[in-house]
């Protein structure tokens, strides 16, 4: 259902005589807000900002595509998630990285910078919950709908 309407959403951004809110509205979105947060998504990733927490949600198969983590699907009733923590700079990714796998952590690979202009590092703990450290690369995440992005539009 996203899908469709973050498609939509695309087509009507080609009318440079729509406001973002009006976009909104026509691809079925409940405010200009949500709009926006929908769609600065990557593909097959969500991700929701509240409280001082990020809720990310990716798609196993485009996250296992570029990190090299598994991309197994659990069995119905397991349940299966990735937690991430955001750090500072990449070079405290970096450190961390160091300072875990001395202890033993067992990442899948060392930090890389990824297309979503994050260092990111992945490793999984003893119930083999999959965790992700990351840090936003200069720029900042990617895909946010302002300004040049969204054709100068506003509201």
């Amino acid at each position: 259902m996203l899908a469709r309407r973050v498609e939509r959403a695309k087509a009507l951004l080609a009318r440079p005589d729509l406001a973002l809110a009006e976009i909104a509205y026509r691809a079925g979105f409940a405010s200009q807000a949500h709009f926006s947060t929908a769609f600065r998504r990557a593909p097959g990733f969500a991700d929701f900002k509240g409280a001082g927490l990020t809720l990310a949600l990716w798609e196993i198969g485009h996250i296992a595509e570029h990190t090299g983590v598994s991309g197994r699907r659990a069995p119905p009733q397991v349940h299966k998630a990735c937690a991430a923590a955001e750090l500072p700079s990449p070079a405290t990714v970096d450190a961390v990285y160091r300072e875990l796998s001395t202890l033993g952590v067992p990442f899948t690979r060392p930090p890389a910078d990824y297309p979503w202009n994050a260092r990111c590092a992945y490793f999984t703990d003893p119930d083999d919950n999959l965790w992700e450290i990351y840090a936003w690369l200069d720029g900042g995440p990617v895909g946010d709908v302002e300004g040049p992005a969204a054709g100068g539009r506003t509201a």
